[in-house]
Formats: C-alpha cells, sequence, structure tokens
C-alpha cells in the first residue's frame, strides 16, 4: 500500500525489519541505540553538546509540545500563536488546557505568517512571554519562514517554542544559530521516514535547568527527562516505545546514505512537482498557487460535482494500493496528498493515475473546486 498521509509515512523495508523483533529496553545494547540516536538528533539540529539536549519522549507530536508549553512557560504564562491552521488550533489547546494563556495573531489559510504582524504584536504587548510557531502547517500545505519569525521574537527578548513536527529531516534548520528557541519538536515518523510513537524534543540545557517545577506533571516534565539522562545515558525513565526506537536508528542510516537534509528535501519537491502538475493534468485545482505550495503535503480542492463524495474517492484509491486521508481540515473542503515517506516522483505519477481511474469510477466529471 501507498501511504500517501502526512504520518504515519511510507517507510522502508530496513526500517520495518529493525523494529521486528524484540528488545529490552535496558539491556546494555539497546542503551547504545538510544545514546547514539539522540546523539545523532542533536547534530542534525544544529545542536552543541553542553548547550543543547535531545530528549526523547513515548507518543505524537503533541506530547512533545504539550510537554514543551508546560516546561518551558509557567502557569499563567502568556504565549502569542500566529493562527497559521489546523494543527496552532492544536497548539492553542494543549497550552491552554496546562494553565497557559494563548493569544492568537490571526493568519489567512492561504498566506504565509506576516514578521510585522508578529513584531507589532509583540512591541504592544510586553506580558507575551513566548511565541509558538508552527513550521510546516500540514492543515494547509504552507511553510512558515520560522528562522525569520523566531529571530524578530529574540530581537524582542521573546522566548519559542517551534512544532517541527513535519517539517524537521526536510526543511533547513540550525538551533545553534536560534539561541532564542527554548525548544524545537518533532516525531518519528515524519521527514527521517520512521515508525510512529516516538517524539523528540530539542532544547536548550539552561532553559531546561531553569525550568524545574514548572511541568506540574512527572510524566511531560522535559527538565526531570533531562536529568535523568545526565544520570544514565542510555536509559528511558518509563518503558520506550523500543521497536520504534531501533527502526529509527536505521531511518537515520537510510537518511544519511541519500546525503542528509538537502537530498531529502529535493527529493520531496520533485514529488511534489509531480504531484502538483500531475492532479491539475487531470483537471483537479490545487488548493494554493505554487509559489507559496510547502513540499510537506498538497491539498487539492474538493470537486463541484454532484457525484463527488471524499469517502467514496478514499475507497476508490484504496482498492487502486494508494491511502490518503478521508476527512477535511480546511474551511475549503479539500483532500491532501502527503510527499513525504519512502516514496519518489514515480510513485506520484501512480497515485495521480489512481485519482483519474477514481474519479471516472464514481462518476465525477466537472473536476474544478467547488
Amino acid at each position: 500500500m501507498l501511504l500517501l498521509i502526512p504520518g504515519p509515512v511510507t517507510t522502508h523495508d530496513a526500517v520495518r525489519e529493525a523494529a521486528a523483533r524484540d528488545y529490552a529496553p535496558w539491556d546494555n545494547d539497546f542503551r547504545a541505540i538510544l545514546r547514539r540516536v539522540r546523539e545523532r538528533v542533536l547534530s542534525l539540529a544544529g545542536g552543541r553538546e553542553g548547550e543543547h539536549s535531545a530528549l526523547v519522549l513515548q507518543g505524537c507530536g503533541h506530547f512533545a509540545l504539550e510537554a514543551s508549553f508546560r516546561t518551558f512557560v509557567p502557569q499563567g504564562g502568556r504565549i502569542l500563536l500566529p493562527k497559521t491552521g489546523h494543527y496552532a488550533d492544536r497548539i492553542e489547546r494543549l497550552a491552554t488546557e496546562a494553565g497557559r494563556v494563548v493569544v492568537q495573531l490571526p493568519v489567512p489559510d492561504d498566506q504565509r505568517v506576516d514578521p510585522a504582524t508578529v513584531r507589532a504584536a509583540l512591541a504592544s504587548d510586553p506580558t507575551l512571554g513566548h511565541v509558538a510557531l508552527v513550521y510546516s502547517e500540514t492543515s494547509t500545505g504552507i511553510v512558515h519562514d520560522v528562522p525569520a519569525l523566531a529571530k524578530i521574537a529574540g530581537e524582542a527578548g521573546r522566548r519559542v517554542i517551534i512544532d517541527a513536527v513535519s517539517a524537521f529531516g526536510a526543511l533547513p534548520f540550525d538551533i545553534g544559530q536560534m539561541p532564542m528557541v527554548d525548544a524545537m519538536a518533532f516525531t518519528s515518523n515524519k521527514c527521517i521516514e520512521g515508525l510512529p510513537g516516538m517524539a523528540f524534543i530539542v532544547a536548550r540545557v539552561d532553559r531546561l535547568l531553569a525550568s524545574a517545577g514548572h511541568a506540574q506533571s512527572w510524566s511531560f516534565d522535559l527538565t526531570d527527562i533531562y536529568h535523568h539522562y545526565q544520570r544514565a545515558p542510555g536509559a528511558h525513565r518509563f518503558t520506550p516505545v523500543a521497536q520504534a526506537i531501533a527502526g529509527f536508528d536505521v531511518a537515520l542510516d537510510l537518511y544519511e546514505a541519500e546525503g542528509g537534509q538537502p537530498a531529502r528535501l529535493a527529493r520531496y519537491q520533485a514529488n511534489l512537482r509531480t504531484l502538483y502538475d500531475g492532479v491539475k493534468r487531470i483537471g483537479l485545482t490545487p488548493s494554493l498557487p505554487a509559489e507559496i505550495q510547502g513540499p510537506i503535503v498538497l491539498n487539492v480542492d474538493a470537486p463541484r460535482d454532484p457525484a463527488w463524495d471524499l469517502q467514496r474517492f478514499v475507497d476508490g484509491l484504496k482498492s487502486r494500493g494508494v491511502l490518503i486521508s478521508n476527512f477535511y481540515n480546511t474551511s475549503q473542503p479539500s483532500f491532501r496528498v502527503a510527499c513525504i515517506g519512502a516514496v519518489t516522483p514515480e510513485d506520484m505519477r501512480r497515485a495521480v493515475a489512481a485519482m483519474e481511474s477514481t474519479l471516472a469510477d464514481i462518476g465525477v466529471q466537472s473536476r474544478q473546486a467547488a
């Protein structure tokens, strides 16, 4: 099955093979794997040993983000949040339910965050201590200029927490050049092309040490995780997702063999170009103009034909060996097709052919946007 959702992604056979065995998480051989994975993640993020630490947390990206807000933002702390889409909405709920105060900065679904509006919002409200930023908003497909936005926050004396869940590994990122960033969160099952179940946070050590007691949660206390690693570098606090960690180690081998971040981004961009041109060729309408379309996921506007039915379309694709998301999460109904994972432009051509056949089968004649 060709899995074209923005996570979990299609994985390489070698990644799955590494996970197809049992591991004892406290065995010395496994501890070596965890230490190696943390060191490799820190290097990929541009982190500096002693200045930054790569922390591992069971769960999805939401777990890593909630842990970051709980750890680095004190109770009642105020966070500026550009509302870039569905995943920014989720950040708002995570932070709010943790007792932090979110101040919204509206952003149209079809536009990048305007740096001037961030600068103005921070200047007008000195009580804002943090800025939360989504790097790749997978509900819309837009990639926001997080390095530039973080720089503005730093110049204003504010701290930054970054959702890089669907960005890290493909889009450029260097936390070593971003001293204003408390934490950057990502997961194993996106652009590094590992298995689901594991989240990462790359954080500043000085901020971890200064944030003791903020989390009010043992499970989500990143400072506690950091101290545990200092005592036992290869040991996790609680039972880890051992198979996912072992698979991720292999995924990192494949990532490096491909050529790292530049090569991974180039392949995803080639996937996007093939998919973007292909859906236009068969009469469908990409939701975004090419100049602001990110390389992670493509949204395609739902056709206005009365025969259109998203679930029937998804089922038809699935019968042809292609699986996409079966829900809308944009104001203008659109279906998402991911460009990430262990897939190639040839896979994108196959997906477009499956779309064309499925549209004909379910009787969609007018393919223009609703």
